[in-house]
């Protein structure tokens, strides 16, 4: 065993006893990023000690050091992917299927027709795969972002409705009386009162749909893309064995995507102060 491995090991083990400890304290405000924190760069390190110390080959799993050199050479390619697929592919499929999947909703929370029809439906359209959808709306919706936005869409509106309906659902019975007995119409029972109580759903289903959002998008993109974005990126670079460009994508994807997740938690957080989960 040489070195590099022994202090692969010393440094997993160390990051261990050192996160333990961490997390037997009281930890607040940006003291709780330290365990995650401690976590992460053990990993990285145990990662580069191991590949190096057991010489694996850069083909089957490239060091975090190499990674970052391909993402410090690359800057523009990678800033070209997640324009196309983040901003046109991802964040526009985003906004559209989580609006609409909001309306329809409200829609379907006033008409019981609906509910019982359409989340059936929702539930079969949800289990439908990816890999099978794909092709599909990239024939319907050419090559260029238009398609991923479809898939991102399809992705994104039936957890984003069900979480909407579960939410509009969740007022209490006594509130709801008090608000007719205060001869309050229905307009002003959603806004006042069915809205605030959903808006804890409404932000899990939106939190659930950022990950799907990224995912729908680079996965779409191997069925079909211009010569640019993360998926495209990732396939031809897997066939040509530059691995370190694969991996510089992945990690350019999970931090996007971190980012976007983050985003989503600090509005929730703002906007649902009130509620018992966010006290803590």
């Amino acid at each position: 065993m040489n070195a590099a491995v022994v202090g692969a090991i010393a440094v997993w083990l160390g990051g261990w006893w050192l996160n333990t400890r961490l997390t037997r304290g009281t930890l607040r405000g940006a003291a709780r990023l330290l365990p995650p924190l401690v976590f992460g760069v053990s990993l990285l390190l145990f990662w580069e000690l191991m590949v190096r110390g057991l010489n694996v080959n850069p083909v089957l799993l490239p060091a975090p050091s190499a990674i970052a050199a391909r993402i410090a050479s690359s800057g523009s390619v990678l800033r070209q992917d997640v324009a196309q697929t983040f901003f046109k592919g991802a964040l526009t499929g985003y906004v559209i299927g989580c609006g609409a999947a909001f309306l329809t909703g409200v829609l379907v929370d006033r008409v019981p027709f609906l509910r019982r029809g359409l989340l059936p439906v929702g539930n079969f359209v949800a289990a439908l795969p990816i890999v099978g959808m794909a092709p599909i709306m990239v024939m319907w919706f050419g090559f260029d972002w238009q398609s991923k936005a479809a898939i991102v869409v399809l992705m994104v509106f039936f957890p984003m409705l069900v979480n909407t309906v579960l939410g509009l659902a969740a007022a209490d019975p006594m509130q709801r009386d008090l608000m007719r007995t205060y001869a309050a119409t229905e307009r002003q029972a959603l806004f006042n009162l069915r809205l605030p109580s959903a808006a804890p759903f409404l932000f899990n289903g939106l939190k659930i749909c950022t990950t799907l959002a990224l995912i729908g998008a680079i996965v779409a993109e191997f069925f079909g893309s211009p010569t640019r974005g993360m998926g495209f990126r990732i396939s031809t670079a897997v066939g040509r064995l530059a691995l370190d460009m694969v991996w510089a994508e992945i990690a350019v994807a999970a931090a996007v995507g971190s980012a976007f997740y983050g985003v989503v938690a600090l509005i929730e957080r703002s906007a649902t102060f009130w509620h018992p989960a966010q006290r803590a």
